[in-house]
Formats: structure tokens, sequence, C-alpha cells
């Protein structure tokens, strides 16, 4: 039960994110709510199977430096863009629309879990 309600708490999240980004007009837009969960689910499961795809290659994301930041950031852009293939009720401006976004969701997911932090609720995004 508590892994339905950590995929739950994830998912809202992650809408909050996407709508707090499209409302910034940075690249990417969702039509509402509804679609931002669904695009939430949509960009997790790509995400994983793009991540899953690298591993089989020999590349592994994480660690420090500006190479690494670099490479998610890229990577995170294919995913947007992959993703908006695949949802009506998502639309990305193209590649550097993507890199926009990808960045303005990392930072908006970085702000939600420090207000998240400040009243001690575990990091969720």
């Amino acid at each position: 039960m508590g892994e339905i309600i950590n995929i739950v708490v994830y998912l809202v999240a992650a809408a909050v994110v996407l709508l707090v980004v499209s409302r910034l007009n940075l690249g990417l837009a969702v039509d509402g709510f509804v679609s931002a969960i669904i695009a939430a689910a949509v960009i997790a499961i790509v995400s994983g199977v793009v991540v899953w795809l690298l591993g089989l290659v020999g590349i592994t994301l994480g660690g420090a430096g500006i190479l690494a930041a670099i490479i998610a950031i890229i990577v995170a852009a294919v995913v947007l863009m992959v993703s908006d293939r695949f949802l009506p009720g998502m639309k990305v401006a193209g590649f550097t629309g993507a890199i926009i976004a990808a960045i303005a969701i990392g930072v908006v997911g970085w702000v939600l879990n420090w207000l998240l932090g400040l009243f001690g609720i575990a990091p969720v995004v």
C-alpha cells in the first residue's frame, strides 16, 4: 500500500511541476491537470526506458560535474520530445524548447522539494 501512495504522490507532484513550467511558457505546454498527470506517468516510463537502454550500451547517468549535468539535461530533453509523441495534451516546442523545459522542470522540482523539506516532508520529485 505504501508504494502505491508514493507513486500517487510522485505523479501529483510531477504534474504540479509540469503545470508550473507550462504556465511559465518555457517550451512546454500542458492542457490541464489530468493531462499533466498522464504526462508525468508517460515521462516517468519513457525516462526509465531511456536510462535502461543507455545502461545497456554502458552509459550511466549521474555523477558530479558540468558534463554530467549537460548529459542529464540532454537526456531529459529527449525524454520530453519522445513523450510529446504519445500525448495529445502535451506539446514541446522543438529541441530548444525541450532543453529549456528540462532545465525549468529541474529547477521547479528542486524548489518544490526544498519547500517540502521545510515542512519535514521527504523529497518526491
